[in-house]
């Protein structure tokens, strides 16, 4: 695992807090950020690319799952090419029922998802 470099103690602090944040929210989100050691400014930049995937879709645009994960990497790019964090972090959402329509849409098709969506038809 890449460790991280801070520039300040107030940038460690900022990271130490927001990881003990997310030891007392204890989802799934908090633990996939925790063990990845995803920063707070990191986790913003999901949550914008969350929203992007979402008004994608509501415009009817097509969406697919290679440049979610490529926008991913860029956002972490420690991570990069690790595409089963990309699915974790779409899927953990969805089960939170937070943009919900954004893991089916991406990964929905896939067989080792079926399983998920075979009632929604």
């Amino acid at each position: 695992m890449a460790t991280r470099k801070f520039r300040s103690i107030e940038e460690r602090l900022n990271f130490i807090e927001f990881r003990q944040q997310l030891l007392f929210d204890n989802d799934e989100i908090s633990r996939i950020l925790f063990e990845n050691q995803i920063t707070e400014a990191e986790y913003c930049e999901i949550m914008d690319l969350m929203d992007d995937f979402r008004a994608k879709i509501d415009r009817g645009e097509k969406v697919h799952h290679g440049s979610f994960e490529q926008q991913m990497y860029d956002i972490l790019p420690c991570h990069k090419g690790d595409y089963h964090l990309c699915e974790y972090i779409a899927r953990a959402f969805w089960e939170e029922r937070r943009w919900e329509e954004v893991f089916p849409a991406l990964y929905g098709g896939f067989p080792k998802y079926s399983h998920l969506f075979e009632n929604e038809n």
